[in-house]
């Protein structure tokens, strides 16, 4: 009995696109709202303010896939040249429960949280979109402007974050990794306006001191929110003529942790949609919004095709059980 080893760099050898991720988290969705999905609220612990260690266990019938992702977010790494995100994945044998894998979780993470808000924005965006908003240019500011740039005809997209220097090596790399035009700008409020794609991907705080207005995400706009209700004022959320997360679960939860302060309740989750059991846009002036909160079966789901992959191509280590 063994099991296989995946570093960061084997992960990502396995060469897994933004394209493909997108469908493979559509399948996920839709047995997600098909109720194919076991994923109880993530439980959490605490050791630091505004720092997190979450326990993600998560199985899907329909694609014989089970596992657990332990995952840590230390908003204080970056002063230390630590990643913000951190942690491991295992992957258990469907039929016998037997852990087949232990992947690093960190890439998987990255992607994942991308493909997630791009497959809320192919709901929920209009499919002409061709303005992209980045607020908080560190990772998650790449991978989600990666799944934009993947689903949608972008001709621009503006970055903002609160260190210039982050700023200005993000609007070098991007627009050089994706051929795209990115300018930085001065304000939150210049990244929210001129956007027809949104995305906020700062800390979660208990205590935010949200910036983002109502009227500045223009009619017909799309936004995602990763930070809670961190950049995003009650206001400002309450003008959104469809607001979804995905995963309704995870909203009491949060709360029940002293998240999402008088943030509204979002109508229905992803899974719904993509199962056609909840309409996605239905008119080209809607704002629309998905508060995601990053779900297990996503990690699990990414995941289970990364080990097969692995397998396929004689990547990572095998260890004894």
């Amino acid at each position: 009995m063994e099991l296989l080893y995946l570093s960061r760099r084997d992960v990502e050898t396995t060469a897994l696109g933004m394209s493909e991720i997108i469908e493979i988290l559509d399948r996920a969705f839709k047995e997600k709202g098909k109720g194919n999905v076991e994923m109880p609220p993530k439980p959490g612990i605490h050791p630091l303010p505004d720092a997190f260690l979450h326990a993600m266990p998560a199985c899907i019938s329909g694609l014989q896939s089970a596992g657990i992702k332990w995952v840590s977010g230390y908003p204080g790494n970056k002063k230390k040249g630590l990643p913000y995100i951190s942690g491991l994945m295992i992957l258990n044998d469907f039929e016998t429960g037997i852990p087949q894998c232990v992947m690093d979780c960190t890439w998987v993470t990255a992607y994942r949280t991308g493909a997630a808000t791009g497959l809320a924005a192919r709901y929920l965006a209009r499919p002409g979109s061709k303005t992209a908003g980045v607020l908080a240019c560190g990772v998650q500011g790449r991978t989600n402007l990666e799944a934009f740039n993947t689903l949608f005809p972008l001709e621009k997209a503006y970055a903002y974050d609160i260190d210039p220097e982050v700023q200005k090596h993000y609007v070098e790399e991007m627009s050089a990794s994706l051929n795209l035009e990115i300018t930085g700008v001065d304000t939150p409020k210049q990244a929210v306006e001129n956007s027809d794609l949104v995305i906020t991907s700062g800390p979660m705080l208990k205590h935010p001191n949200p910036v983002i207005e109502a009227g500045w995400l223009q009619p017909g706009s799309f936004a995602c929110a990763l930070d809670y209700n961190s950049y995003w004022k009650s206001e400002a959320l309450e003008e959104m003529d469809l607001f979804i997360t995905d995963d309704l679960a995870q909203i009491p939860a949060a709360r029940a942790e002293g998240f999402l302060g008088d943030a509204p309740d979002p109508v229905c989750d992803l899974g719904q949609i993509a199962a056609g059991l909840h309409a996605g846009r239905t008119d080209p002036r809607q704002r629309t919004m998905a508060m995601n909160f990053g779900l297990a079966m996503c990690d699990i789901a990414v995941g289970a095709e990364v080990y097969r992959r692995a397998r396929e191509k004689g990547i990572g280590m095998w260890l004894p059980l």
